[in-house]
C-alpha cells in the first residue's frame, strides 16, 4: 500500500484499546490484502491520540449502525479516489482535476438519501454523487482520460457528462444551466404522479447568475418537487463570498421566492443526510421546491492548477480540522460502529478496487479520430416516416395553419407540452394557442414567468424524462436571454453524452410590421452555427403545418421560425388534418432557365413578385430547412441556370446567404456562368418608421442585383 495519501488525510484513532481479538478480522482477507490492511491498522495504533473533542457533533438520531457504516462507504471511496486522482495527475495520467476534498459530505449524503431513479444535476465536486450511484469505476476512469470508453467517448472532460442509465444529468461549464433542467425534470414527476424528486447543485458563486434566479421561480411558481443544494465552500474561484453577494446567507435569498429553506453543516454527513431524507420525503407527496446551503471548504484550489494562495492559513487549519471523514471517522469509532480493523480492511478494499478499475482503463486503446463517427453523432438518429397528407384541403393563412398543425400534434403527441409567455389564457400575443388551454389543460398549456433561459432548460429537463417540449419565445429576439441554453445545452447534449433534446422552439421572427429594433431581427444566423441544432422558416402555410408536425417527430432541438408579416399576410390551401414535411429539403418554388434564386421565408413571396413583374424565367428554391441545407436542391438549380443570387432578409454581412455563397463558389464553381450574387438587408438595426424599414429591407435592391447578374 501506498502511505503517502494516508498520512496526507490520516483517519483518525480510535480512542479505545484495541483488543487481540480485532487481529481475527485479518484472517479473512488475502495474504496481500491482509498485509496492506495490517499496515494501516498499525499505522492506526501509532497515530492513536488522547481522546478529542470532534470539530463537528453529530447526532445519529434514528439511524441505524447500517445506515451508519452506509454512509462511512459512500464518503470513503470518493476521498480515496481523489487522493489517487491526485497522484496521476502529477504524473500527467490526468488532464484536468477539480478536487472535492472537504466537502464530500454534501454529494454522499445527498445521494444516499435518493432513490435510485431520481435524477442529480451534479457539478464538478461532486464524484460522491458518482460514486454512489455505483457507476462502474473504470468507465470513470475512462471518461477523465479521454478513452472511447467513457462516458463522452473523448468529447467531453472530468464530469462534464451525463447518463440516464445512473440517474445523473451532466453539467456545462455555465453553471447556471442546469437548476433549470432539474426543474424540467421535477415537472415531469410531478405531470406523472411519480413520487420522485429531483437534486440540482450550485457553488455559492454559482447563485450569482441569472439562471439561478430562474430556476427558483420556476420551480416555486409550478411548485417543483426540487431540492436546490448551494455549496457554499466560501470561494467562486478566487473571489470570496463578501464579494459574491451581501446578504449573511443564501437562503435568505429564498424568502423572495416564497419557498423553504434550511441552513445546514455541510461538512456534517449525518446532517446533510437527514435533511435532504426529510425535504424528500415531504415533498415527494407534497410538491414543492427548497433551498439548502451547506456551510463547507474547499480544501484544494478550484482546480489543482491555480492553488490555495489567495486563502488565509488559518482559515485552512481551521476547516482542516472540520474534515468531514476524519470527523464522521472518530464519531463511528466512538460508537462502536467501526474498529481501526473495519477501517483498514475497508481502505484496502477500496484501494484493490481502484487499481483494479484503473487497470482496465489502462487497458483499453487509446482513443483514435474517426471523422465519420464524429459527424454521425451530432443529431440523434431516428426513424423518420412521412406522413402523407389527405386530398382534402382547407383555406388557411399562415398563423392558423401553424396553430392547426400544433393542434394535430397535441392529438399526436400526449406527452407534449405547450409553454411561453400569455400563451395560455390570452392565446399568445400572435393568438396561435387562442382555445388551447380549455382544450388541453393547465398541465400541457402552460403560462411561464419571464425567464427564457429558465424555460428552455425547463423544456430540456421535461425531454430527459420521456416528454417532448415546445417553447413559445414570444418575439425571436428574445431568444437573446436563453441564447447559452439553446446553444450550448440544447445542440451539444446528443454529441456529448448521447441523450436526445426533444424540444422545438417557436420564433416569431422578420420585419415590415414596423415593430423596431427589439421585435423585427432576423436572427437564424445566430444559430446556422450551430452544430446539432435543426434550423426550419417555412414560407407557405401549408409548408407550415408540414414543417412543424416533422419538427414534433424528430428528437433534436428544431429552431421554428415563423415571420409575424406572414402570419396574416398569406393564405393557401392546406391539407386536413395529419401530415409531415420533411426537414432538410427544400422546395422547388418556380422552375426556370435564367438564373436561381435560393432564399426562404419571406423572400419568396420578394422572389416570385420579381419574376412576375419582370416576366425573368428564374429558377426560385425555397429552402424551408436552413440546418441542414439542402444541398442537392442547390446543385441542381445550379448546375441548370449556371447564375445563383441568395436573397434573405437578415442583414447582409454574416448572413446565411454567405455561407451558402461561399459553398457554391467552391463546390459548384465549374458550373457558374457569374460571380454568385447576395442580396439582404443593410448592415443596422431594424428601423421603426415605414419609410426607414422599407429601406432596410432587400426588395429595393433586388431588381439591381438581378439585373447585374443577368447581365454578367
Amino acid at each position: 500500500m501506498n502511505f503517502s495519501s494516508f498520512f496526507l488525510f490520516p483517519p483518525s484513532a480510535t480512542s479505545a484499546p484495541c483488543a487481540l481479538s480485532d487481529f481475527s478480522a485479518f484472517s479473512a482477507l488475502s495474504a496481500s490484502s491482509a498485509f496492506s490492511a495490517f499496515s494501516v491498522y498499525f499505522c492506526l495504533l501509532m497515530l492513536k491520540e488522547p481522546k478529542q473533542k470532534a470539530s463537528i457533533k453529530f447526532k445519529r438520531k434514528s439511524l441505524t449502525d447500517a445506515d451508519l457504516l452506509r454512509l462511512y462507504k459512500g464518503i470513503l471511496l470518493p476521498r480515496m479516489i481523489e487522493e489517487k486522482m491526485l497522484k496521476l495527475l502529477r504524473q500527467g495520467k490526468v488532464s484536468k482535476w477539480f478536487s472535492g476534498i472537504g466537502q464530500e459530505a454534501i454529494s454522499v449524503g445527498a445521494t444516499l438519501a435518493l432513490q435510485p431513479k431520481e435524477l442529480i444535476f451534479p457539478l464538478h465536486r461532486n464524484l460522491g454523487v458518482f460514486t454512489n450511484r455505483d457507476i462502474p469505476l473504470h468507465r470513470l476512469f475512462s471518461q477523465w482520460q479521454g478513452k472511447m470508453n467513457g462516458f463522452t467517448k473523448g468529447r467531453d472532460r472530468s464530469f462534464h457528462f451525463g447518463t440516464l442509465e445512473y440517474g445523473i444529468v451532466g453539467m456545462i461549464s455555465h453553471l447556471g444551466p442546469q437548476l433549470a433542467i432539474a426543474c424540467g425534470a421535477a415537472l415531469a414527476y410531478k405531470l406523472d404522479k411519480r413520487p420522485m424528486v429531483s437534486v440540482a447543485y450550485s457553488g455559492e458563486g454559482g447563485t450569482s447568475e441569472g439562471d439561478f434566479h430562474e430556476a427558483l421561480n420556476i420551480a416555486s411558481v409550478w411548485s417543483l418537487p426540487v431540492i436546490f443544494i448551494v455549496e457554499n465552500n466560501g470561494y467562486g474561484l478566487s473571489t470570496p463570498s463578501s464579494e459574491q453577494f451581501n446578504c449573511k446567507h443564501i437562503v435568505d435569498k429564498a424568502k423572495g421566492y416564497g419557498m423553504a429553506s434550511e441552513l445546514i453543516d455541510g461538512n456534517n454527513i449525518i446532517e446533510v443526510y437527514t435533511t435532504i431524507d426529510k425535504y424528500a420525503k415531504k415533498m415527494r407527496s407534497k410538491p414543492a421546491p427548497v433551498l439548502i446551503e451547506c456551510m463547507t471548504f474547499r480544501m484544494r484550489g478550484h482546480e489543482e492548477a491555480s492553488g490555495v494562495k489567495y486563502v488565509p492559513p488559518e482559515l485552512i487549519e481551521a476547516w482542516d480540522k472540520k474534515d468531514p471523514l476524519r470527523n464522521y471517522e472518530q464519531f463511528l469509532l466512538h460508537e462502536g460502529v467501526l474498529s481501526a480493523v473495519t477501517i483498514a480492511s475497508m481502505r484496502s478494499e477500496n484501494e484493490a478496487l481502484i487499481q483494479q478499475h484503473l487497470d482496465i482503463t489502462n487497458d483499453e486503446p487509446d482513443l483514435e479520430a474517426n471523422l465519420s463517427h464524429e459527424l454521425d453523432d451530432i443529431y440523434k438518429p431516428f426513424d423518420y416516416k412521412i406522413s402523407n397528407p389527405t386530398t382534402e384541403t382547407k383555406e388557411m393563412r399562415l398563423v392558423d395553419a401553424i396553430s392547426d398543425g400544433l393542434n394535430e400534434a397535441m392529438i399526436r403527441h400526449p406527452k407534449l407540452i405547450l409553454m411561453g409567455q400569455d400563451i395560455a389564457d390570452y392565446g399568445g400575443v400572435f393568438k396561435i394557442t387562442d382555445g388551447f388551454l380549455k382544450k388541453y389543460g393547465v398541465d400541457r398549456v402552460r403560462n411561464t414567468p419571464l425567464c427564457e433561459s429558465g424555460i428552455v432548460g425547463t423544456a430540456l429537463g421535461l425531454s430527459l424524462e420521456g416528454y417532448k417540449a415546445m417553447m413559445e419565445m414570444q418575439f425571436a429576439d428574445f431568444a437573446t436571454c436563453g441564447f447559452n441554453q439553446i446553444v450550448n445545452n440544447l445542440a451539444k447534449l446528443h454529441y456529448r453524452w448521447g441523450e436526445n433534446a426533444d424540444v422545438v422552439i417557436r420564433m416569431p421572427t422578420g420585419a415590415g410590421t414596423g415593430a423596431g429594433p427589439f421585435h423585427s431581427q432576423s436572427n437564424e444566423a445566430w444559430y446556422y452555427h450551430t452544430p446539432g441544432l435543426k434550423i426550419v422558416y417555412p414560407s407557405t402555410p401549408e409548408d407550415a403545418k408540414g414543417l412543424l408536425l416533422s419538427a414534433f417527430e424528430d428528437p433534436n432541438p428544431v429552431m421554428y421560425f415563423e415571420h409575424k408579416a406572414l402570419y396574416r399576410g398569406i393564405s393557401g390551401n392546406v391539407p386536413v388534418g395529419y401530415y409531415t414535411t420533411p426537414i432538410g429539403k427544400a422546395r422547388q418554388v418556380r422552375t426556370g432557365e435564367e438564373a436561381t434564386i435560393i432564399t426562404y421565408g419571406y423572400g419568396v413571396l420578394w422572389a416570385e413578385q420579381l419574376a412576375e413583374k419582370e416576366n425573368w424565367d428564374l429558377d426560385i428554391i425555397d429552402l424551408r430547412t436552413l440546418l441542414p441545407v439542402d444541398w442537392d436542391a442547390v446543385l441542381e438549380s445550379v448546375q441548370k441556370t449556371h447564375r445563383v443570387l441568395v436573397l434573405h432578409e437578415d442583414t447582409l454581412t454574416g448572413g446565411i446567404g454567405a455561407d451558402i455563397a461561399a459553398y457554391i463558389a467552391e463546390h459548384m464553381f465549374q458550373y457558374l456562368d457569374a460571380p454568385v450574387m447576395r442580396v439582404g438587408s443593410l448592415d443596422t438595426p431594424v428601423p421603426f418608421a415605414g419609410v426607414l424599414e422599407q429601406q432596410f429591407l432587400p426588395p429595393q435592391r433586388l431588381y439591381d442585383q438581378m439585373l447585374k447578374l443577368l447581365s454578367y
